[in-house]
């Protein structure tokens, strides 16, 4: 594994924000380039990173990670000493994953759709990933309440920063229901020191008014 410091290109108006938090959870050094939507994050020498032309974008030595959820994945295998990687259990490992996957995939596709008003009609849920936005959300919640204090049990791990994340957004933006499940994850999750200095350092990276 590279030695290399991290280079995070974000923007604090972004899902960079997760990634932010992330690395502030390994306690790695890292450095931080922030792109303005439109012309910065379309240059071409971004896009020879990320084609996508979008943020965040995670280079580590030679190893260029894009998605949200694979850059939380990558940093907890890349910094194994800050204890983000699940306990060696079977279940644990397989809640790591489960519930990974599932905020980076049924969660994120049925916020989007109710947001653009695009879900499937109910005759045609089947065909959709997460089924129905209720199905998503009471299979989220359930999650949420199982997390015992965290979704793989007593250890915190990247999979909290991930659906963590999503939940707290959700609960911010009123894009998912406000639920006291919801609200006591999210407490704790604010509760993080790594938290409050990865929000804080993205709040002060925040364009000034017009």
């Amino acid at each position: 594994m590279t030695t290399d410091a991290p280079v995070l290109y974000t923007n604090p108006m972004s899902r960079g924000r997760i990634a932010r938090w992330m690395l502030e959870e390994t306690g790695c050094r890292y450095r931080v380039e922030l792109l303005a939507y439109g012309a910065g994050m379309k240059a071409p020498a971004f896009l020879a990173l990320n084609p996508m032309g979008k943020v965040p974008t995670l280079v580590h030595g030679d190893a260029v990670v894009t998605e949200t959820a694979a850059i939380c994945a990558y940093l907890a295998q890349a910094f194994p000493d800050a204890g983000l990687l699940p306990e060696d259990a079977a279940s644990a490992r397989a809640a790591y994953f489960r519930w990974l996957f599932f905020a980076a995939g049924p969660v994120e596709a049925a916020v989007t759709a109710k947001s653009l008003g695009l879900l499937a009609p109910a005759e045609r849920a089947q065909m959709a990933g997460y089924g129905s936005f209720e199905q998503m959300v009471d299979t989220l919640e359930r999650a949420v309440s199982d997390a015992a204090p965290w979704i793989t049990g007593a250890r915190f791990t990247a999979a909290d920063v991930y659906v963590g994340s999503q939940v707290a957004w959700g609960q911010m933006f009123k894009s998912l229901p406000a639920r006291p499940a919801f609200a006591a994850y999210v407490e704790r999750l604010q509760a993080r020191p790594a938290w409050q200095r990865a929000n804080a350092a993205d709040d002060a990276a925040m364009p000034s008014p017009a």
